[in-house]
């Protein structure tokens, strides 16, 4: 007689608990601040082309269908579904309820059962954790099943590789196998409310978000590797959160209860308060230790350029908590340029912020996805094209109708290269960037003049406090004015043949 099957589930551990058994089942090491230090293999980022949508009766005529929305169909699914749950018997699962929304008018309740201990730690800290009394009427409304042992095959289950990361909207139901990226089941519930948010009149934004002391809100729109995390957390200012928010009649929102910080270069003196949330309960990933002292080496990218610290929110000093505030009054797009052309900092129109957010223009650093060993020009609409259910117009109206309503004052920031490309000139200072961001948000930069780029059309300041007056104009910066001339035209002509696409 075959002998029954069953799951071992842990249910809600506290972040100690976790810790010790990832630690016991050697799933991680412990730096020398007590966070728990791991590796994530072969996969260091997201895998965006192994992402995958169920074409379901009732979103198939919503989905922007492509190559950031694949389809794949119902029995395929099911298949996939079936193979999960045949994986799970027999097998050690840890469980986590909670959240994701600040807001309680808008919270999603998930649920996200995970294979491996630090997994379940990595979601106990970057979603939001329930209190006792609300963990005891807990109902998810979506739930993720994260096995990285679990390999697709694409002879049959209709992947393009071992890698999958399937949304049922119907079900309810995120499945991810054949990966150890913890960011996929973060980006996964990411993606889903911004399928479910914009049907009930909230917009849901890639941004990190900070309050003044005049409550006066600010958001930064950006892709990994541009800023947001280290811009946002600003001592003299309070942190709604470092990556994913909504914007509902009332105000922003959180969608997190967490950060999870790149750590390439991270330094006490240039982001303290980063590094100092970096302790017990934290997560390394893919940040190599001193083998005999335990002391992180954020220098070290041997593994890959892509090193992240995951973090409750609450590890930041001055966190907004819930994360919640009001209307903003300055929005910040971001941007790596690697030609090294655009201002380090410009003002612009309403036109041009719809222009730039639809644009969504950066240069995709090393490490964030798999193949990506340098930075390249690439445009991403919404600056988070690849967690967009829906076509990027629908989230551009909807922003540029709040920040008319609301007279928000938009600037493009570029913390990339100055002086020349990457490989010829170097990135912009943070010291310099977090100056020019200051004066944008306390409304000084609004007492220079501004010139008009000639080739972009961008108004840019002529002077910013304790900002070099020739950084402004990046022209001025290249030894070589020529060569700046027809770098600038190509990635203006980049510009112009990437946003035809959204032309009526």
């Amino acid at each position: 007689m075959e002998q029954s099957r069953t799951i071992n589930t842990h249910k809600n551990l506290h972040a100690a608990e976790l810790m010790k058994i990832a630690l016991e089942r050697k799933e991680g090491k412990l730096a020398s601040t007590n966070a728990l230090q791991v590796f994530t293999g072969s996969y260091t980022g997201r895998s965006p082309k192994d992402k995958y949508i169920v074409n379901e009766p009732s979103v198939m005529e919503h989905i922007d269908w492509g190559t950031v929305n694949q389809p794949i169909t119902e029995y395929q699914f099911d298949q996939i579904y079936n193979k999960a749950q045949d994986y799970m018997m027999d097998k050690e699962l840890f469980i986590f309820d909670g959240y994701a929304g600040a807001d309680l008018n808008y919270r999603l309740p998930i649920r996200i059962v995970n294979e491996y201990a630090w997994h379940n730690l990595f979601v106990h800290q970057l979603f939001i954790r329930p209190t006792k009394e609300e963990l005891a009427t807990h109902h998810a409304e979506f739930t993720v099943i994260a096995l990285p042992g679990l390999k697709a095959d694409p002879a049959t289950d209709g992947t393009r590789s071992e890698t999958f990361i399937c949304v049922s909207f119907e079900k309810r139901l995120v499945i991810i196998g054949g990966t150890e990226y913890a960011g996929e089941m973060k980006k996964s519930i990411f993606s889903v409310l911004n399928y479910l948010l914009p049907f009930k009149n909230v917009v849901p934004m890639h941004c990190s978000a900070n309050v003044g002391v005049k409550d006066d809100v600010a958001l930064f729109f950006g892709l990994s590797g541009t800023g947001k995390t280290t811009l946002s957390a600003d001592p003299n200012r309070r942190l709604i959160g470092d990556d994913e928010h909504g914007w509902s009649d009332q105000g922003v929102f959180n969608f997190e209860g967490g950060c999870y910080a790149k750590c390439v270069n991270l330094s006490e003196e240039k982001e303290p308060q980063i590094w100092n949330a970096i302790k017990a309960g934290s997560v390394l990933e893919n940040v190599m230790l001193d083998l005999e002292t335990g002391i992180a080496d954020y220098d070290d990218i041997s593994v890959t350029e892509n090193t992240r610290a995951a973090y409750p929110i609450e590890s930041i000093p001055n966190a907004l908590i819930p994360g919640k505030a009001g209307h903003p009054s300055v929005i910040v797009f971001l941007t790596a340029d690697a030609f090294g052309v655009l201002p380090p900092i410009s003002k612009l129109t309403k036109e041009q912020a719809m222009y730039h957010f639809l644009s969504g223009y950066t240069s995709k650093l090393a490490g964030t996805e798999r193949g990506v060993t340098e930075p390249e020009a690439t445009f991403s609409a919404c600056f988070g094209a690849p967690f967009l259910p829906l076509h990027p117009t629908v989230y551009a109206e909807m922003l540029g109708k709040k920040i008319e309503e609301h007279q928000v004052k938009v600037y493009l920031v570029n913390t990339g290269w100055t002086g020349g490309p990457y490989g010829v000139g170097k990135r912009m200072s943070l010291a310099y960037t977090r100056a020019m961001v200051s004066a944008a948000l306390d409304g000084s930069i609004e007492q220079s003049g501004f010139t008009t780029d000639p080739i972009f059309g961008l108004q840019c300041p002529v002077s910013v406090n304790a900002v070099p007056s020739h950084l402004l104009q990046p022209r001025n910066t290249w030894q070589d004015k020529e060569s700046y001339d027809n770098a600038a035209r190509e990635l203006s002509d980049l510009f112009d043949r990437n946003y035809r696409k959204f032309a009526l």
